[in-house]
């Protein structure tokens, strides 16, 4: 095995002292050293390929450079894994390492990976999860860091979430712009808004979408509920649809497989989007891009979030702080002017 170079090493080549090679290679400031000195150390530590001891570090300054990242099914879950690609991003421009944790949303594990990593003395912790509702967290060490990610707690950690209030304002008003006022909506859960342990999400979505159709002056002419959203509800819900609302020319569906279970039922009636109806939606999972036309929809920032949500640890400052993350829209062809043709009756 190759021997591993040590600071004594580097001051050797360099012609220094130990004291200097580590005030250079720290950057500490007021060292005195003159410019060629510094050039030769950090010369020198390049050709000897020295990398500097964490462990001693961390002990001389109290820190890893380490953050845990404790999640139910993100990891293993291809619509929110972009949560952790911006965690991972955004710990490497900072120079940290990441420790990850799946628990699968059991408190027995969630309390080992805590327990586990607080060992590892990290320097922040973030609670990830793949459905944004309100979760119950152990006591955790009021000096460590903690920021909850697509999740709330009762005790009022920091938390990162989408903006939804703004996501369903805006969804709603891109319909009304372009002439709608016979809109319809599948995907609510009456049970779920307001209620935090089921979504915390989904009533400021409700909420967003309500404003833009009241100052507008407007009810929707139909909502049809449904707990499950996916192709084959959002196909039954919308042959609903077809059956009791007339002249329909626009609808809501509060998530892209609901959609795509609408363009099933549109496509097999002959009804064209957008010039027939018109569709938006939430998520921006990838299938809103693959159908056609293809699907406008908010996005929910999962890498933008994990981001906010690393930063917001990494600074420390996270007393209650809870941070919404624009949805930016998607928009594709799946909305066009009311009256283009004759409604959908």
């Amino acid at each position: 095995m190759v021997r591993r170079a040590t600071l004594a090493d580097v001051a050797r080549r360099a012609g220094v002292s130990k004291t200097a090679v580590s005030l250079i290679l720290n950057e500490r400031p007021g060292s005195r050293l003159s410019a060629d000195a510094v050039a030769r150390v950090h010369e020198a530590a390049s050709e000897l390929n020295y990398r500097p001891s964490h462990a001693a570090r961390s002990l001389r300054i109290g820190k890893t450079r380490t953050v845990g990242f404790i999640s139910d099914e993100v990891t293993v879950t291809r619509y929110a894994s972009a949560m952790i690609k911006g965690a991972l991003d955004a710990a490497d421009q900072s120079q940290h390492t990441v420790l990850i944790a799946e628990t699968a949303g059991s408190p027995e594990r969630t309390s080992n990976a805590i327990d586990a990593m607080a060992d590892g003395r990290t320097d922040g912790m973030i609670f990830a999860s793949m459905r944004a509702h309100e979760i119950d967290l152990p006591k955790m060490p009021p000096e460590l860091p903690v920021v909850l990610l697509n999740v709330t707690s009762a005790n009022r950690h920091a938390s990162v979430l989408p903006a939804e209030r703004d996501a369903g304002y805006q969804i709603t008003r891109l319909l009304l712009n372009h002439g709608h006022r016979r809109i319809a909506l599948i995907g609510g859960v009456p049970s779920a808004i307001n209620k935090p342990r089921q979504s915390v999400t989904l009533g400021p979505r409700f909420a967003g979408i309500y404003q833009a159709l009241a100052e507008a002056g407007i009810e929707l002419v139909a909502q049809i509920d449904e707990d499950q959203w996916e192709p084959q509800r959002g196909y039954l819900a919308t042959q609903e649809l077809l059956r009791t609302c007339a002249k329909l020319t626009a609808l809501i569906c509060l998530n892209d497989r609901l959609a795509f279970g609408a363009y099933q039922v549109f496509a097999e009636h002959g009804i064209r989007i957008p010039n027939d109806i018109s569709i938006a939606s939430f998520d921006d999972d990838v299938i809103a891009s693959y159908l056609r036309p293809g699907l406008t929809t908010a996005q929910i920032p999962f890498e933008q979030m994990g981001r906010e949500a690393m930063t917001m640890v990494l600074s420390g400052d996270t007393a209650g702080e809870q941070r919404l993350v624009p949805m930016p829209l998607q928009l594709r062809a799946s909305i066009g002017r009311a009256g283009q043709t004759e409604t959908l009756s």
